[in-house]
């Protein structure tokens, strides 16, 4: 035996479908001798790169997890007391090794095929509910990206609905005591859309003016007094301006909530329950309002409905809230949602309960009285008098020592950069009776002498009527699984009925549903990553700092950008932040004027959406039979506006799963009509290491994470979208309030926190270190691969709409369901429901045209998995041959009555024209693992008509 003492495991391999044979047999269906031949028919030759990726050698999966602890490890774990919306919380462990360490809810998709996702939709039905009664609302949604932004789409929904009598009204009035990275992101989504933000005291304003048309406040404020705010929302009322309450969730368990003293809309984060900091994110932001603003609420709502056997079925309700549907006409480009986040704090609450929450937050209320008890008897004065669990000292000319001490102490407070007089302590769930009495020795320090052994005099802050009175969580959900073998149970059961990665590819087109590999996961819950506070002092941070310089660079290396701002917390708001920065670009040219973004109609809805959000006006290209762009409809259009152009939206390849040959011409043109060019990086995962964004001439991109970079979707969020720009572009990227960034004040924030979703930057971090140059090229060639075997074993059957100039697909391909309507009376739809029976999601549908499917695979699957989803797609189209010779019904068949569930093929006599086991093992490989859909075809009519989007009362379900 000869020892291989070189060996050295591949984590490509691994993430990649590479076995040689395979490959070999595929290439042979394909019809070409190699993948880089294959590469040379698809990719066109002119934006191929001319060196291979410059970046480290590949890590092996043990390599980086020692490496990457010790990188973890630069950050201190300090005792944050910062508050300003982010808390330490304790993630109960059955939650935290059963929903966010458990590939079976974090690697679900959207559930847009409910069906086959009615446990996640059941606790997301269950956040709602929990919003709605601690909000005191009437209606809510299933989660939005941070408290910031939730704030914005607030904004935008009042401006947009504002009475008549209001329609001159333009300015919202945001209290000065709301938290700043809110204004912040406020101030950035007002500007371009003509709204005016006015800062002051809210117990000052006169809102007597025309000009307002909302006000927001802070609830407890961020100094942490607990204001009464009824006076101000009965006078605000009486005018027809609406009012805004940001509310800290954990705090209306003990607070009377904005919903019993009129709020119009309050909206905040969930982060403090059970979903750790991690330097700012990921983090379910909540938005509650009135029922008559439910048609024009962003983001996404669960609803109540009835499956075709007339039982109880959850689903997306009044699915135009994706208001990127309505293209130029949003108000709102919000796609993605924080579903694996709000899951989180939904079952944190079903674990505790009502009772449990009001523990939790009455033991944070109490320590927080003793504190300011003890500070009183020293001698320092509270801020403010009333309060939660924040309260802001007046410490004059201590703070220095204060802060040197408490930092030696490893504990943060907050400093406020333009008074040093004072400062602010925050306590949470996780502080205790040792943790007051050690910050209090901190102060007692400083003045030379102690209150040991005195008696604290401990007094009620708040007044009556600031006191919840009324009931919430009610619902036996929130009453029923308080030991762990009950939520163990319950948690288990939800996650069987949802179809995920655990159990079979995933095709959906444009979306990228790849290997969320282990490694790449491991780190997200190390506390050295979850337990920092987005604003801790900079050396206690630098783990992070190196996580997210070593990134970028990567990611500029990968892009051929300059730089990168990972602050974008989603696809959406990657785009509307690339938007932003060209429109700075030329605002500072002194070119304000140019506000027209041109954009072809294949684009994905949310580029319109984020165009209009940016300020600029809409103009769509058209595309040519082929599904390219119509370089001469562009040109015309370009020329027509070359005075007034600011950007050309492109995705590359096209939407239509095609590297259109003319793309340099078209980015060249652009630039010759004085726009900049924004490319959709949507279909990234077909470029890396072979052609980039810079190549192909690109002024601006956004990267999916959550795509391309392997950050799982988890059941329709966590995403990251940052942007990577152009040399002229850099001086343009975001900035932060909380940080000492260039132009923080010019170019302000477009997300809370100051580098988005931070935690889950380690597993992009992960995979490019683990894949390495080479393993990065080879995956975007595999996906190329795995999409032109499928397209060749399919087109004998299936008309495959688009491809280039040699017969090729990208990533992608866009199957045509529209003949099979007119021959079998058979929709897309019916055969995306059939994929259930046969234990696959269906692809994306209807996108980006109707009546069709998008089929992507990726390159982590393999060729068995690749061949069981072609079969069963080639059985289908057997079933729909039966439609059309007459062999089967054309209004019931198996298609029609898809999915087919456990219940409907075991009770009762079978009286379908079709077996049993046609129904439901249609192939052989079916019946060795079986997934059962938890319900038949959804009602979305009936559960539009009658929308319920909170659990019913029990009586409902008899």
């Amino acid at each position: 035996m000869i020892s291989n003492f070189k060996y050295r495991e591949d984590f490509s391999l691994r993430h990649n479908n590479s076995n040689p044979d395979d490959i070999k047999k595929m290439l042979s269906v394909i019809g070409v001798d190699s993948i880089d031949t294959l590469i040379q028919q698809t990719v066109p030759e002119k934006i191929r790169l001319k060196r291979p990726l410059q970046l480290p050698e590949a890590q092996t999966e043990f390599e980086f997890l020692q490496d990457f602890k010790q990188i973890a490890q630069q950050n201190i774990v300090a005792k944050s007391h910062i508050g300003l919306g982010y808390y330490n919380t304790i993630v109960p462990s059955v939650i935290l090794r059963n929903i966010l360490e458990n590939p079976s809810w974090y690697t679900a998709y959207t559930p847009y095929q409910a069906e086959i996702a009615q446990g996640r939709l059941e606790m997301l039905l269950n956040f709602q509910t929990m919003i709605i009664d601690l909000t005191g609302m009437e209606i809510a949604n299933a989660s939005l990206l941070d408290e910031g932004t939730s704030a914005a789409e607030a904004m935008n929904m009042l401006y947009h609905q504002r009475p008549s009598s209001k329609e001159n009204a333009k300015t919202l009035f945001v209290s000065e005591l709301c938290l700043p990275q809110t204004i912040d992101v406020l101030k950035t989504r007002a500007e371009p859309i003509g709204i005016q933000i006015e800062i002051g005291n809210h117990e000052k304003v006169e809102l007597n003016n025309e000009k307002y048309f909302a006000v927001l406040v802070q609830y407890p404020a961020a100094n942490g007094e607990v204001f009464d705010y009824q006076d101000l929302v009965g006078k605000a009322k009486e005018k027809e301006i609406a009012t805004i309450v940001a509310a800290d969730l954990l705090a209306l368990t003990l607070l009377t909530p904005p919903g019993e003293w009129g709020a119009d809309v309050v909206i905040g984060t969930s982060q403090r329950l059970g979903v750790p900091m991690g330097f700012g994110g990921p983090h379910a932001a909540y938005f509650a309002t009135l029922d008559k603003y439910k048609r024009f609420l962003p983001g996404r709502i669960i609803g109540v409905s009835v499956d075709s056997e007339g039982n109880r079925a959850l689903r997306m309700a009044l699915q135009t809230r994706e208001q990127h549907i309505r293209r130029e006409k949003a108000t709102s480009n919000i796609c993605t949602a924080q579903v694996l986040l709000s899951i989180m704090a939904a079952a944190y609450a079903v674990y505790h309960g009502p009772q449990g929450l009001k523990n939790i937050s009455g033991k944070v209320f109490g320590l927080t009285t003793l504190l300011a008890a003890g500070l009183n008897k020293l001698g320092f004065i509270t801020e403010n008098k009333s309060y939660f669990d924040t309260l802001t000292v007046q410490t004059g000319d201590l703070t220095a020592e204060i802060r040197e001490i408490a930092e030696e102490k490893n504990r943060n407070f907050l400093y406020y950069k333009k008074d040093s007089s004072k400062l602010s302590i925050s306590l949470d769930e996780t502080t205790s009776e040792e943790d007051v009495t050690d910050i209090l020795a901190i102060f007692q320090r400083v003045l030379g002498k102690g209150i040991i052994g005195e008696e604290l005099e401990l007094k009620n802050p708040l007044a009556p009527n600031q006191i919840r009175t009324s009931d919430f969580l009610t619902h036996p959900v929130f009453n029923s699984y308080h030991s762990e073998h009950g939520m163990l149970r319950y948690l288990k059961s939800l996650e069987n009925k949802d179809l995920s990665m655990v159990h079979s590819m995933i095709s959906l087109g444009s979306c990228t549903m790849k290997l969320n590999a282990t490694s790449e996961m491991i780190p997200v819950t190390w506390p050295e990553l979850g337990n920092i506070h987005p604003f801790a002092p900079a050396y206690q941070t630098k783990g992070y700092q190196h996580l997210i310089i070593q990134l970028s660079r990567w990611l500029c290396e990968i892009t051929g950008f300059a730089a990168m701002s990972m602050q974008p917390n989603s696809g959406a708001q990657g785009e509307y932040a690339g938007l932003m920065v060209i429109r700075a670009y030329h605002e500072s040219r002194g070119d304000a004027h140019r506000n027209i973004a041109l954009i072809p109609s294949s684009a994905h809805g949310t580029n319109p959406a984020s165009a209009v959000m940016a300020g600029m006006k809409v103009v769509v290209t058209a595309c040519d039979e082929n599904g390219n762009i119509d370089v001469a409809d562009l040109r015309a259009k370009a020329e027509e506006h070359k005075d007034n152009l600011s950007c050309l939206m492109v995705t590359y390849p096209s939407t239509h799963g095609v590297f259109e040959e003319t793309i340099i011409e078209i980015c060249q043109m652009i630039h010759e009509f004085g726009g900049q060019v924004y490319m959709d990086g949507a279909n990234m995962n077909a470029q890396v290491g072979l052609t980039s964004p810079a190549t192909i001439g690109a002024d601006v991109c956004h990267l999916n994470l959550h795509k391309t970079f392997c950050i799982p979707h988890g059941g329709g969020g966590p995403g990251m979208g940052p942007i990577g720009v152009a040399p002229q572009l850099v001086p343009f990227l975001p900035g932060h309030v909380m940080t000492d960034s260039v132009d923080a004040e010019k170019h302000g924030a477009v997300s809370a926190g100051p580098v988005g979703s931070a935690n889950i930057l380690a597993i992009s971090y992960a995979y490019i270190a683990m894949m390495g140059a080479d393993g990065l090229t080879q995956a975007t060639k595999t996906a190329i691969l795995n999409a032109n075997y499928i397209k060749s074993r399919l087109e004998k059957e299936f008309s495959i709409l688009y491809t280039g100039s040699k017969g090729r697909c990208a990533h992608e391909m866009i199957v045509d369901c529209r003949p099979f309507k007119q021959s079998a009376g058979v929709e897309a739809e019916d055969i995306a429901k059939r994929l259930m029976d046969y234990g696959f999601h269906a692809p994306t549908l209807s996108f980006p045209v109707a009546g069709t499917l998008m089929i992507e695979p990726t390159e982590s699957e393999n060729l068995d998995e690749l061949n069981r989803f072609i079969d069963a797609l080639l059985s289908i189209r057997e079933e729909i041959k039966e439609i059309e010779n007459g062999s089967a019904d054309k209004a019931n068949n198996v298609l029609k009555n898809a999915p087919h569930t456990q219940s409907v093929v075991i009770s009762g006599e079978w009286t379908r024209p079709y077996s049993r086991e046609k129904a439901v093992f249609p192939l052989e490989y079916i019946k060795a693992n079986k997934f059962w859909p938890s319900v038949s075809r959804i009602n979305s009519a009936h559960g539009d008509r009658n929308l319920v989007c909170a659990c019913e009362p029990t009586s409902s379900y008899a």
